[in-house]
């Protein structure tokens, strides 16, 4: 609750590239502490973005980003445990499942537990996609958008 009330949250749109023109599809949103660098993750995906691969590219992107460009140690988040494409989108994007809440959760109405994940920056080693991007090809820095 403090980095909404402190206003450092880090979010990012997800668009859709495959349509005639880039359709938004979802926000990815990074919720930092930085007293201990670390961050909770959270995804949200329209509908019809689902199961194509835009929510494990956005996530392998977002942790990317956390890990080279903010230098945070650790992201972690919670996932309802019936939600198994959510899981396995997570662990191909570098989540590993660390523990659960035991019904902490409702999925369609029944309870259910929260599968806790995270991501360490130890894992994340070699070179940042998203640094290359923001640099481009010759280290020269991109203008970003306002």
């Amino acid at each position: 609750m403090a980095h909404q009330l402190r206003g450092d949250n880090i979010r990012f749109t997800i668009y859709d590239l495959c349509s005639s023109t880039p359709t938004p599809a979802g926000v990815a949103t990074l919720l930092p502490d930085h007293s201990v660098r670390t961050a909770e993750y959270v995804i949200m995906l329209a509908p019809e973005a689902r199961g194509r691969g835009l929510g494990t590219t956005a996530t392998q992107l977002t942790l990317d980003y956390a890990f080279h460009i903010t230098n945070l140690r650790m992201v972690w988040l919670k996932v309802l445990a019936p939600n198994t494409a959510g899981i396995r989108a997570y662990e191909k994007a570098g989540f590993r499942t660390v523990g659960a809440l035991r019904e902490a959760g409702y999925w369609l109405g029944k309870v259910c537990d929260e599968v806790l994940m995270d991501a360490l920056a130890k894992d994340f080693t070699g070179p940042s996609a998203v640094h290359a991007a923001l640099t481009g090809a010759s280290g020269r820095q991109l203008r970003r958008a306002p």
